[in-house]
């Protein structure tokens, strides 16, 4: 039986979901331009559950490229209407259209001269007739069995936000490297935000030795850096291979005497490589693609000579991972 009311109600606001797409016209095409025009902030404004999907709606908006706040009615009554400037884009949610606090504000905005972009599912609302544009979220049920808690409509109210900010998003062109700096924060903003030269070694960090040096010492190399790898560097600096821990697990079972072995004989060529400005995040991804810890870092894409290396390790410090 519950498993049974949870799918219904699953149902049910998936369909008002997609309802909304054959009511997308010229009156969504309208209100995205109106907010691309808007010189100030745009503001947006519900009561109650509205009130509370507006705010989200306000968030994703203004982390998007859209400077957006939410503002509460009932305060903006009450004084708050004084965050509201020339220039700014007023999007005002009822599902009724007829919430006394939101319609309240309605002729101070017009009066303000403020752009309205009402969002109702009412079309013949107070609310929605008032808006220079209306965009209708009207839901043929609640998932609410009474008919009562605001459910399916405010996930249509939800949607209808979010398809305003993709839209957004995608006209101004909005990229990873925008949205990154509104995320600073949280593993989200780290993989966003760090790149390779933030986190690689450098200088005498670097294990690097030449191709005629033979294994065994190339081992002090290994395990001096604390790394699990060294470069193999020709005299010009130029990296030629590496040899890696792993790569001497595989060797030892050949016997001692490999050890005696110049490493340019048992050192991988082509190894893989990172750009310094390239993101950490596209570190890790090389690294769980082929199966490594290390990376050396280069200036660009032609260059040859390392000038530094990034570690498996660095990157879970760092809290990219």
């Amino acid at each position: 039986m519950l498993i049974e009311t949870a799918k219904r109600v699953l149902q049910i606001e998936a369909d008002a979901v997609l309802a909304l797409q054959s009511r997308l016209d010229g009156a969504f095409t309208r209100a995205v331009e109106i907010i691309l025009a808007c010189r100030g902030k745009v503001v947006i404004t519900g009561m109650g559950k509205s009130g509370l999907i507006c705010q989200k709606i306000a968030a994703t908006m203004a982390s998007t490229g859209t400077p957006t706040f939410f503002l509460h009615p009932a305060e903006g009554i009450h004084g708050d209407l004084g965050m509201l400037a020339k220039g700014d884009v007023v999007i005002a949610v009822s599902n009724s259209g007829e919430t006394e606090e939101v319609c309240r504000i309605l002729p101070v905005i017009k009066r303000m001269g403020l752009p309205l972009i009402a969002m109702s599912g009412q079309p013949k609302s107070s609310l929605a007739i008032a808006g220079d544009v209306h965009l209708d979220i009207s839901v043929a049920e609640e998932a609410c069995p009474l008919g009562l808690a605001p459910t399916a409509s405010t996930t249509a109210t939800l949607a209808m936000g979010d398809a305003l900010a993709v839209a957004l998003l995608e006209e101004r062109g909005f990229k990873a490297e925008d949205f990154a700096l509104f995320h600073p924060g949280g593993v989200l903003g780290k993989r966003l935000l760090l790149r390779v030269e933030d986190l690689m070694h450098t200088g005498t960090e670097v294990p690097l030795v030449q191709p005629g040096v033979l294994l065994r010492d190339a081992l002090f190399e290994i395990t001096s850096k604390q790394l699990g790898i060294t470069g193999v560097i020709d005299s010009r600096g130029c990296l030629v291979g590496v040899f890696t821990d792993g790569d001497l697990r595989r060797i030892m079972e050949q016997g001692l005497d490999s050890l005696r072995l110049p490493i340019a004989e048992v050192m991988t060529t082509a190894p893989k490589r990172i750009l310094r400005r390239n993101l950490a995040a596209k570190a890790l991804q090389i690294m769980e693609s082929h199966s490594i810890t290390s990376l050396f870092v280069f200036e660009d894409d032609e260059g040859t000579v390392p000038i530094g290396i990034v570690h498996l390790h660095d990157l879970l410090k760092s809290g990219v991972v």
